[in-house]
């Protein structure tokens, strides 16, 4: 394998400096770096933005790009709020709810912990209304072993069929009929 780790991923936001309060502030993340462009290097296109970095423990980033002159920021409308979300890990329960409390003394709402069988996290939304989800890992070789063995027919049975497989029932019980 010679992909050794994300680097970084980057998402929009309306305004960057609320968006680094939030983020140094209710996740505690070190804003390390911000570059602002009047050109998309890709591309040559004239488009204002400012990117700004967080960096994570691992040194990979969290970015975002505030573009001054673009439409309004919005979500996806196809797609139901809770699929598209940023899942950081934390190193256990504990830190987790350090995590919780600060995001809570911020006035963040956040849901959980859910139970996922190999992982507990907890979901709350940024101020621009990013799904983020803090997670912490429980699982098992068993497990992990258990998920990988289905993981192939599971997709070919999703593919076949488009519906919903109890080969992995296991892992969030109660919610198969």
């Amino acid at each position: 394998m010679t992909i050794n780790k994300v680097h970084h991923v980057a998402y929009r936001c309306r305004d960057a400096a609320r968006t680094v309060d939030f983020y140094t502030k209710a996740l505690g993340l070190p804003f390390v770096m911000a570059m602002s462009e009047e050109k998309v290097p890709t591309t040559g296109a004239r488009c204002p933005y400012m990117h700004i970095f967080f960096k994570l423990a691992d040194g990979s980033h969290l970015a975002f790009f505030d573009l001054s002159e673009e439409p309004e920021m919005q979500l996806d409308p196809n797609t139901p709020p809770w699929v598209q979300h940023i899942a950081l890990e934390v190193a256990g329960a504990e830190v987790l709810d350090e995590h919780i409390a600060l995001l809570k003394d911020y006035g963040v709402e956040v849901i959980g912990p859910i139970d996922h069988a190999i992982f507990k996290s907890v979901y709350f939304h940024d101020p621009d209304g990013h799904r983020l989800e803090l997670t912490y890992r429980t699982e098992t070789a068993g497990a992990l072993q258990k998920l990988g063995d289905v993981a192939w027919s599971m997709l070919e049975e999703w593919n076949h069929t488009r519906s919903v497989s109890a080969q992995a029932a296991w892992v969030h019980e109660g919610l198969h009929d």
